[in-house]
């Protein structure tokens, strides 16, 4: 049996209330903590604002690894370069069509009800490297693969895949 393996990695693109955030619970701990050694509730306080910091720093910085190996993509979020948790995995077969995002190809697809998860770095780009998947169970997925992906998809698929 022939396998083919493909990996790629996308950053997603920062998103300001975040970094905002991300910087106020910082600054917040730290004032908390310092003002905790004059009053011992403000530690308490310093403290779990350290805590909720750590959470907005994990999910400040994204980015997802695609991994595609024998007609299955797995999605992979890797949060602040230190966590890695598994998000999703498509099997090829029940794929429906896989075009970039502003394809004509896609136009009967438009007026479809589901959901639409976005793996992509969030940010158009000109040529448009994002494309569009739609999966049989009524999701519409985005990504953002390199062409030796799309090659590889395309060779398992070559009806349901487009490159135009």
């Amino acid at each position: 049996m022939s396998e083919t393996y493909v990996e790629c990695l996308v950053k997603r693109k920062a998103n300001p209330v975040k970094i905002f955030l991300r910087a106020l619970t910082i600054m917040l701990a730290v004032a908390f903590i310092f003002l905790g050694f004059l009053f011992a509730p403000a530690l308490l306080v310093g403290l779990l604002m350290a805590v909720v910091a750590y959470f907005v720093y994990m999910n400040a910085e994204l980015e997802y690894e695609y991994l595609y190996l024998d007609k299955e993509i797995t999605i992979d979020k890797v949060m602040a370069k230190m966590k890695r948790k598994r998000v999703a995995q498509y099997d090829m077969n029940r794929m429906e069509i896989f075009a970039p995002m502003n394809s004509h190809h896609l136009d009967g697809y438009k007026n479809r009800n589901g959901k639409t998860i976005d793996y992509s770095s969030g940010e158009a780009k000109q040529p448009e490297a994002r494309y569009v998947m739609y999966y049989d169970s009524g999701e519409r997925i985005v990504l953002e693969p390199n062409m030796e992906m799309v090659k590889a998809i395309k060779n398992i698929a070559p009806r349901k895949v487009f490159t135009e």
